[in-house]
């Protein structure tokens, strides 16, 4: 029985319902500390952290060398980043050789990024396991793997394990194939398990982060819409269906899910980010600058989502003819973890779009010899000009522009199009069009497909438009 259905099931609840009731009156919890530790994992699954280290405290005040209780402790601290503090709760396990303290002490290390010398550990304690023992070990270390973004190593331990037919080893395998890319085979898999448990939500709601990474954003939110029928209040499953709607261009229903998922996990900025950038899409600005700010007072520091949040601060604020205040927003970036020349170009873009030319003229300039990527930064100039409606400046830059890039560049012709198309230059739009379909077809998609009937394919945009053309 997976945790998801143990929580829901009459035996937890009783226990749940015992252990509030204590908690509430004040009278001494006399529970097992597996009970407790079943406890305290339900209330971090639900994002009650504080209830979760009251639990853990009470089992080490009745337990002090509780492993349970202890292993929580280590991962805490990993997750705060506190590795001395997780190093010193390991250190309270007596027993060196269980399972528990294996993979702690592997974990500690990897979190580190520490892998040959975690690996060199758990292949050394692999030695010591007994035969009927095997298979879970192996599991075991892949999933610690696969959670710290090292599929590589992952696959390399599954090819230890027994290849069976077992869903424990299934989905493991799906897991390590969707880490590596390998979506089409990740996705057969998790089919596979559906067909025999259609009710495990889990199992929803990763073949729908499978079709999302393979683009079927239809077929993602179909999937993750099993989850949320199985579980309304599942937070992954609401968030899947949001991202998907997001990428179908469906900002009304996408924005509904993001406020959804930012009800069950407030503190996460990143529903409230893309909520903003919903609000944005449907040029609701204010109520998007509102978002935005809550996203950026919620983010921690070190958040990799900042430079986005003030990004699209700045776009707000553009939109609502504030320059100033866009341009301290995308200013607030130079401090952080980001491409600084392409915040160059945004800020260019806001000031051309507030009529501020010679500002913006002095960001292109300075992104342009400032960059390492000149092609790339001067790409995102014109398309800058052109989404400001200079179409024929647009046009003729472009015209330069492929002039001197190689045969094997792919970006760009989806825009030259645009630019083609805008002029009524039709014949050269079908040219650049067959370009764009053929170079980049997903930028083709995400560029064009304003011009096309919704849903259509981008290998059906030429034969179309080629009809209505002549």
């Amino acid at each position: 029985m997976s945790n998801d259905e143990y929580f829901e099931d009459e035996e937890f609840r009783e226990l749940l319902n015992e252990y509030e009731q204590a908690a509430r009156s004040g009278q001494s919890i006399f529970m097992d500390a597996d009970d407790l530790a079943d406890i305290a994992d339900y209330y971090q699954q639900e994002g009650q952290f504080d209830k979760a280290q009251q639990v853990l405290d009470r089992i080490l005040e009745l337990q002090p060398d509780s492993v349970v209780a202890l292993n929580y402790q280590v991962h805490n601290a990993i997750n705060q980043e506190n590795y001395e503090e997780a190093e010193y709760y390991l250190g309270q396990i007596i027993d060196k050789e269980l399972p528990e303290y294996i993979y702690c002490r592997a974990e500690i290390w990897i979190a580190q990024e520490e892998i040959e010398k975690a690996d060199n550990y758990l292949r050394e304690c692999f030695k010591d396991v007994p035969p009927e023992e095997y298979q879970d070990y192996v599991l075991d270390v892949a999933n610690l793997y696969t959670d710290y973004g090292y599929n590589e190593k992952a696959l390399e331990w599954m090819m230890r394990a027994k290849q069976d037919n077992t869903d424990d080893f299934k989905e493991m395998m799906g897991r390590t194939l969707f880490g590596l890319g390998k979506y089409d085979d990740s996705e057969r898999i998790f089919n596979e398990l559906l067909d025999k448990n259609p009710f495990q939500k889990r199992y929803w709601n990763a073949l729908a982060n499978t079709q999302f990474m393979k683009e079927d954003y239809g077929a993602s939110v179909t999937s993750s819409e099993y989850a949320i029928a199985i579980d309304p209040n599942d937070a992954e499953g609401i968030l899947v269906k949001a991202n998907a709607l997001y990428k179908l261009d469906n900002f009304e229903d996408a924005l509904k899910y993001f406020e959804r998922y930012s009800e069950k996990e407030p503190d996460d900025e990143f529903g409230l980010l893309h909520q903003g950038t919903c609000l944005i899409n449907l040029g609701r600005y204010e109520e998007a600058v509102e978002r935005l700010l809550q996203a950026e007072k919620v983010a921690p520091d070190d958040s990799y989502y900042l430079v986005e949040i003030y990004q699209e601060l700045g776009f707000a604020y553009s939109e609502l003819k504030m320059p100033e205040t866009a341009v301290y927003y995308i200013d607030k970036t130079s401090e952080l973890d980001c491409d600084h020349t392409d915040m160059l170009v945004i800020k260019g873009h806001i000031l051309l779009a507030n009529k501020r030319m010679k500002e913006a003229e002095y960001c292109f300039k300075k992104a342009l010899s400032d960059t390492g990527h000149l092609y790339r930064t001067l790409m995102r100039i014109i398309v800058s000009l052109y989404d400001n409606r200079f179409v024929e400046a647009s046009y003729s830059m472009f015209h330069n522009f492929f002039n001197i890039v190689g045969s094997d560049w792919n970006e760009g012709y989806s825009y030259m199009a645009l630019c083609c198309y805008d002029l009524k230059r039709y014949d050269e739009f079908l040219e650049y069009l067959q370009k764009a379909l053929k170079h980049n077809p997903q930028e083709a998609r995400q560029v064009l497909s304003q011009l096309f009937p919704e849903g259509m394919k981008p290998e059906e945009y030429y034969e179309h438009m080629k009809k209505i053309i002549k």
